[in-house]
């Protein structure tokens, strides 16, 4: 009788989140329960259950009401863009930094890196923990017109710019354009109506924004990454133990090259003569003015907020430097 009681209590002990309460999980899709995010979060979801894990999905259309259910304690995780996860852990927030992760071979590597047991500790911040990070695409400038295919074209134009993302304010100061507050449930449709001149979105958005509208006839799309964008799931510190934290991130990195093959579909069906190619000479001059942006938005300087972490910008320049050494900011005095 005593051994059939140990082995029970061992079977419990065996599986603490099996019989637990199902970890309520706040999903930000644009589209909603149909969407790719929301299926890609759900593919995560099941790949945890075979880890004890049972997390109960809820979507949203609106990533700020996502955003305020979780930190209201309606959800005890919450699935959404890094530029709105940025607040609660600083460090994987700036992988979006401004031209900090110029192509997705960077990218791959970045994320690699972030899903080692090694960078755990940099993964819980301010009571949180990030669980999972998933690339969303890069986000490109969308036009309504070809000719703003320089930085100095920009100057005078209106842009749709999130009210909540300090770093594209800064950048779009910089450049001398019209900030026009937007954020993620409005900002298409400024630019569809011609509200605005210029939005900034990964190409998902080209469909299913409609952003098309936008571009008309004489629009396009600046073939450059200004950012990378990603999904983050974030929750609570100890809603799950470190080993299983641990697993969920590699989890999480494993959906890699699903979360790729979606993006490159949508990249490919934007029809070709609407990407606006940039020249090389350009590239290289946008890379050090992003750089310096970066800089100051590091470092809090030029009357910018202190918003990227320093030990992201250092790891994001090895990975550059790694893939592209003769790169000027390779050498520079003050490399991030």
């Amino acid at each position: 009788m005593i051994r059939k009681s140990l082995a029970a209590l061992s079977l419990v002990a065996a599986a603490p989140f099996a019989s637990a309460e199902p970890i309520k999980m706040c999903v930000f899709d644009v589209i909603g329960a149909n969407g790719d995010m929301f299926n890609m979060v759900k593919d995560y979801a099941l790949e945890m259950k075979a880890h004890g894990v049972d997390f109960e999905l809820r979507p949203y259309t609106d990533e700020g009401v996502a955003v305020g259910d979780f930190n209201s304690g309606q959800c005890d995780a919450v699935a959404a863009t890094d530029l709105r996860t940025r607040p609660f852990n600083r460090f994987t927030g700036s992988l979006s930094a401004v031209g900090a992760i110029p192509d997705y071979g960077d990218l791959k590597t970045a994320l690699a890196t972030l899903a080692t047991p090694k960078a755990a500790p940099l993964m819980e911040s301010n009571g949180y923990e990030v669980l999972g990070i998933v690339p969303a695409g890069a986000g490109y400038l969308f036009v309504n017109d070809r000719s703003i295919d320089t930085a100095g074209e920009l100057a005078g134009k209106r842009m749709a710019t999130l009210d909540y993302q300090k770093d594209a304010i800064h950048m779009v100061n910089h450049v001398k354009a019209t900030v026009v507050p937007s954020d993620i449930t409005n900002f298409a449709g400024k630019f569809n109506n011609g509200s605005v001149d210029t939005a900034y979105a990964p190409a998902f958005a080209y469909e299913a924004l409609e952003l098309y509208k936008g571009i008309g006839e004489d629009g396009g799309i600046v073939d450059y990454p200004l950012a990378q964008l990603t999904i983050q799931v974030i929750a609570r510190e100890g809603v799950l133990d470190d080993e299983t934290a641990q697993k969920s991130r590699e989890v999480a990195w494993g959906m890699y090259g699903q979360a790729m093959d979606l993006i490159q579909s949508q990249e490919e069906a934007i029809p070709e003569e609407k990407w606006i190619r940039i020249p090389e000479k350009d590239i290289q001059g946008y890379q050090e003015m992003f750089r310096e942006n970066r800089l100051q938005l590091r470092d809090g300087s030029h009357g910018a907020e202190k918003v990227y972490h320093p030990k992201m910008m250092s790891l994001l320049s090895k990975i550059r430097c790694s893939s592209n050494p003769s790169a000027s900011e390779c050498t520079a005095s003050d490399r991030e």
